[in-house]
């Protein structure tokens, strides 16, 4: 068998191995986790008992080594069930990538086999209360220089997960006077004096994952977790965009893909003046729209994430275009997955009521819509001045 061939099998095996576990643990928890608004901390614990929580980290630091393909796969299937559960893997992904992409062997052999395991969870704190989509170049967080420390100070917003992270790399200005060549990245760990969780977000979606501030009080982190040079922070952190916003597209693609597949076996069940409301012309339509817009997401999500994997030199592009479709997809779909149950899907007691509020965030965090689209044009006709 050739390499290529093991691989699809591994990846094949690895996903049906999801499927059933969705199905089994995750999807009869899924309303309750939206509803207590806590995090699913048994979810983790199956996540990581069953190597979920390292697919695309190394071998040779803890993980299994597996492709940004499956990754993405793994984050759709339980978007399916539980968008909030799928944040878990997401984010882990998300906040390990720092130290993939800027970290040293040192700092890897350090953080990720924890991190892989799952006894750590890790975030990414980037976005402030005076930088959203200018995330960079409007950072107010603070990182001096003192011995063989920096001390930090100030506060990071809307950061999933954040308190329940074990590590968090945290992004800060060490040269206020090069803009965002002066930015560098850290990785601080709890109960870090000085670092502490601020309030925790109410949201309309993804209740049962924890979005909060994080504060920074005169905390002083080691130089040894700097990640890379000072002044690199920007660097990373592109970098981490064209591998996290995959990652974000395939959660929308779930919760879209979810969506349907409830809408459609609703529709076949549900009857009305005499035949199932699927095969009315004005519901069967409608599901035939949803069903093609979901398939080309993920044909796009898809392509994005082999281009991840091979390295490509237009994996920004493909990150952007995959994250655009699939946000715009999962809100048009489950919109349109609570129209093909009427009054049932307005009740909380049907699951696409949930499916359509998780669905907006993945139009929104992880660069907007109107971000996506800017990176798009200028990768067609270039910035200008």
């Amino acid at each position: 068998m050739s390499a290529a061939a093991q691989a699809h099998d591994e990846e094949a095996m690895i996903v049906e191995m999801v499927r059933e576990l969705v199905s089994e643990k995750v999807a009869p928890r899924a309303a309750a986790i939206d509803e207590s608004e806590e995090f699913p901390d048994d979810i983790r614990r199956l996540f990581a008992q069953n190597d979920l929580l390292g697919i695309p980290i190394p071998t040779e630091y803890g993980g299994l080594g597996g492709s940004f393909v499956t990754y993405v796969k793994v984050v759709e299937e339980i978007a399916k069930a539980c968008a909030s559960s799928s944040l878990i893997v997401a984010v882990q992904e998300l906040g390990m990538l720092p130290i993939m992409i800027g970290g040293n062997d040192e700092q890897k052999r350090r953080f990720l086999p924890k991190i892989a395991s799952g006894e750590h969870l890790a975030a990414y704190a980037l976005t402030e209360a005076s930088s959203g989509s200018d995330a960079l170049g409007s950072m107010r967080t603070r990182a001096r220089r003192d011995g063989d420390s920096y001390v930090l100070d100030g506060q990071k917003i809307w950061i999933t997960n954040g308190s329940v992270a074990d590590i968090v790399c945290v992004f800060a200005v060490t040269d206020p006077e090069a803009g965002s060549r002066g930015v560098s990245a850290f990785v601080v760990e709890k109960g870090t004096p000085g670092f502490s969780v601020g309030k925790k977000e109410r949201k309309m979606g993804i209740k049962g994952s924890p979005t909060v501030e994080l504060i920074f009080n005169e905390c002083r982190v080691p130089a040894a977790n700097r990640l890379g040079e000072e002044g690199e922070g920007f660097k990373i952190a592109m970098k981490v965009l064209d591998k996290s916003r995959p990652g974000i597209a395939a959660q929308a693609l779930g919760i879209a893909a979810g969506a349907l597949e409830y809408a459609t076996q609703y529709a076949r069940d549900r009857v009305a003046f005499g035949k199932p409301i699927g095969q009315h012309q004005g519901i069967g339509f409608m599901l035939a729209d949803m069903k093609t817009e979901v398939e080309a997401a993920r044909l796009m999500l898809y392509e994005s994430a082999r281009k991840c994997d091979e390295g490509a030199p237009d994996v920004s592009l493909w990150a952007s275009m995959a994250k655009l479709k699939c946000g715009d997809v999962a809100m048009a779909v489950t919109t349109d997955a609570v129209q093909v149950l009427g009054g049932f899907g307005y009740s909380a007691e049907y699951p696409v009521e949930r499916m359509m509020r998780d669905a907006k965030i993945t139009q929104i965090y992880e660069g907007t819509q109107q971000i996506q689209r800017l990176v798009i044009s200028r990768n067609l006709v270039g910035k200008g001045r």
